[in-house]
């Protein structure tokens, strides 16, 4: 009589309110037999970390397609290279620049990517390019209920352009129109998911909070976001080759941390289509 062994979720914790690790061999995460863990695991953690699992640009597409639909960026249907080296990535290295800041992908759009996996080919130096991220969804969690109730209602506009003055304090008016012409959008600033749980929506594409003054306006997106990226709501990840970091974009903020733009640092990224609207 023949048995049929189930794969198991292999996972430990990497701090109490975000983030696991996934121990399991390459083989168990491109048989697709966990997938449906691994989803529900991102949700609740909000990052997942693949140490060292090596996988080649193939294999991280097929990876990303055991977890939902992929998303190709551009024409492309394999990895995009994620670099600020201008060298190698000369159309998107200065719009880059603003991954250095706390951010939340698509916020110009009707529905923002579910997912993000990004994998290490070449680190930066120790001690710098770590990747950082937040757990939004924590970060609301543990709001007190007053600052709940005075913000559950509001709404906040997004404009990638808004992001352009942390790196570029003076910018051209050239530079400026080019990134006005992204687009912006009106989000709540508290997301109410179909699943019934709340995160914040926070980053460095917030413009203003809706109807209210501008000093309380930056008082209110500068508080939440210190809240939402004090230690006990992130982890930043430090780099080795063939690491591969998966992170719920729906219920995270994420951000590169500072390096050298000509060190070599190359990331290979693969993202997953979005299949819930922002709420009203």
């Amino acid at each position: 009589m023949s048995t049929t062994t189930q794969t198991q979720l292999n996972q430990e914790e990497i701090k109490p309110s975000i983030g696991s690790r996934i121990l399991n061999t390459k083989a168990e995460l491109l048989s697709g037999e966990i997938a449906g863990e691994i989803r529900g695991l991102l949700e609740t953690r909000g990052v997942l970390v693949f140490p060292q699992i090596n996988f080649t640009p193939d294999e991280q597409v097929a990876f990303t397609k055991t977890l939902g639909t992929f998303a190709p960026e551009g024409d492309d249907e394999g990895v995009t290279k994620i670099t600020l080296d201008v060298k190698e990535n000369p159309q998107s290295a200065e719009y880059l620049k603003g991954s250095l800041y706390w951010h939340i992908d698509g916020t110009r759009n009707e529905v923002p990517i579910l997912a993000s996996l990004l994998s290490c080919k070449v680190p930066s130096p120790k001690g710098t390019g770590n990747t950082g991220f937040s757990n939004t969804y924590s970060a609301y969690d543990a709001l007190p209920d007053e600052t709940k109730a005075e913000i559950d209602d509001l709404h906040v506009l997004h404009a990638p352009w808004a992001s352009l003055f942390y790196y570029s304090p003076e910018p051209a008016l050239a530079m400026l129109k080019g990134m006005q012409a992204i687009g912006e959008k009106e989000l709540p600033l508290v997301w109410e998911h179909a699943s019934g749980r709340k995160s914040l929506v926070l980053g460095c594409t917030c413009h203003h909070v809706i109807g209210v003054d501008h000093q309380k306006s930056a008082e209110i997106i500068h508080g939440l976001r210190e809240w939402a990226t004090s230690p006990e709501f992130t982890y930043s990840h430090e780099w080795e080759v063939g690491d591969l970091v998966i992170w719920d974009n729906t219920g995270t903020m994420h951000r590169a941390e500072a390096y050298d733009p000509e060190c070599g640092r190359m990331m290979l990224r693969t993202k997953l289509e979005g299949e819930e609207p922002w709420a009203n």
